[in-house]
């Protein structure tokens, strides 16, 4: 059985790549072609994407995740490596990737039955997003509230500990992160992305 393990799982993250990778050029070209343009560095957007893709698929193949939240880890995945780039070069989540990621998401949750739950959670993380950003304006702006809304139906999908542990594990990465590079004001949406991903891993 270990033996033939590799055969298994090759053709799956084989087609995981180079869907990713795909869909990572897409993803590159349309950031690019907005009215507000951001050029992401093509070895993060479309490696960076295939590699995530991968990584899903081959937690699926070995069991680690379960197949009907396969379809709403790639949709994240996305996003993420997206959203990472864009937030990271120009300081902003456009909203030609939030707003498909939201919908897309709770799409994705049909196939595992969470659809309500995942309506919930976006709800939830999208309006404490949406009311720090009120209070304090200076530190969230309206692409890291959509982001939120996003993220928060596959964290409550998962789990309801996944939804409250990935907002304070993303403000301590925001904080070590302004603290390493001596800086007071650090994108949210790397962090938040990279934390949700994580957990969503390892939630199965």
């Amino acid at each position: 059985m270990t033996g033939s393990l590799p055969l298994g799982v090759l053709p799956g993250v084989v087609l995981a790549l180079v869907g990713g990778a795909l869909l990572g050029a897409a993803v590159r070209a349309g950031v690019a072609r907005v009215r507000r343009p951001v050029l992401l560095p093509w070895g993060w957007c479309v490696l960076g994407t295939a590699a995530g893709c991968g990584v899903v698929a081959t937690a699926a193949v070995v069991g680690a995740v379960t197949p009907a939240r396969v379809p709403v880890l790639l949709v994240v995945t996305v996003l993420a490596v997206a959203g990472a780039g864009t937030d990271a070069v120009a300081g902003r989540l456009p909203d030609v990737l939030t707003v498909p990621a939201l919908v897309l998401g709770l799409g994705a949750l049909g196939s595992s039955g969470s659809v309500v739950a995942g309506l919930v959670g976006a709800a939830v993380l999208g309006g404490l997003h949406a009311g720090v950003a009120l209070v304090a304006p200076a530190a969230l702006g309206g692409g890291d509230v959509k982001l939120a809304a996003a993220l928060g139906g596959p964290l409550a999908a998962a789990g309801w500990w996944a939804l409250a542990l990935a907002p304070a594990l993303a403000a301590v990465v925001l904080v070590v992160v302004a603290r390493v590079l001596r800086r007071r004001a650090v994108p949210l949406g790397p962090s938040l992305l990279g934390v949700s991903w994580l957990l969503l891993l390892a939630a199965g």
